[in-house]
């Protein structure tokens, strides 16, 4: 994983980029997720979410839920927990169950104490504060109550890390080019324990490595396009890079079989 400028980190974190562009509905989302049909080991991450929430009662909330995947499964594996989608973006959260509502992760809009679960999958990185919306995330759970994050190690994905570069600076005409945006670094599977643990005593970090090996660049060009929204970002014309990953991956898949990515995320399971 790459390390972020203070002005890409910013933009991460950025609400109107997130809400209106990033995720103003669930197509970069949906092309971020579709990679990792091709992981192996292949990990049903919804199904873990279930079997993490085996001894939970009572309302869960799905804190930035996108496009509702873990949402959905909740609705159709546990429908005694009242279950509730919430989102920074409006757009996003058109097509999913109800209850659902936009709001801020940073500013909840429930009472203190009064859920059972939080779900925090893949969004923390996105907040302005973390420290302040972990602190918010406790504030809402019950004492015994169960707060799931989860995001990428460090060292996730590295290989498309080094195939931006490589792409970029040939587009450029450098030996190697400015690197692509990390959504996870501000918030990665080696700092979370460190946030969390100021709010949180009771931390169980559950790994989840594999290796996505594609025969064909349509994932990956659709994986690394998805990161559109961040574009100006980026230091490159953006389009004309992704196409240079493409011809790039199609070149080893020729010569290799395979384009691999080795792959390191992880869900932390928190109890107060």
């Amino acid at each position: 994983m790459t390390s972020n400028t203070a002005e890409q980190d910013a933009a991460v974190a950025d609400k109107a980029i997130l809400a209106n562009s990033a995720y103003a509905d669930g197509r970069h989302l949906a092309a971020r997720q579709s990679i990792y049909r091709w992981q192996q080991p292949r990990y049903d991450l919804p199904g873990l979410i279930v079997e993490e929430l085996a001894d939970t009662s009572g309302t869960v909330i799905d804190i930035g839920c996108g496009n509702g995947k873990f949402v959905s499964r909740l609705h159709r594996d546990r429908p005694d927990l009242g279950v509730v989608g919430m989102d920074i973006s409006a757009g996003i959260l058109a097509e999913l169950p109800k209850p659902v509502l936009a709001a801020d992760a940073q500013a909840l809009p429930f009472a203190d104490e009064s859920a059972d679960a939080l779900l925090a999958l893949h969004m923390l990185y996105h907040v302005g504060d973390i420290e302040a919306t972990i602190k918010e995330l406790a504030r809402v759970l019950r004492p015994g109550g169960v707060l799931i994050a989860s995001t990428n190690s460090e060292t996730d994905k590295q290989e498309l890390d080094r195939l931006w570069s490589r792409a970029a600076g040939d587009v450029l005409g450098l030996p190697e080019g400015p690197a692509r945006v990390s959504l996870s670094s501000r918030f990665s599977l080696e700092n979370a324990p460190g946030y969390l643990g100021a709010v949180f005593e009771d931390i169980r970090v559950r790994e989840l490595p594999g290796i996505i090996a594609v025969t064909d660049p349509a994932p990956v060009v659709a994986h690394l396009a998805s990161y559109e929204a961040w574009a100006d970002q980026c230091g490159v014309p953006f389009h004309e890079t992704v196409s240079r990953a493409a011809e790039i991956v199609a070149a080893v898949i020729a010569t290799e079989g395979a384009f691999e990515i080795t792959c390191r995320g992880g869900i932390l399971i928190c109890r107060r």
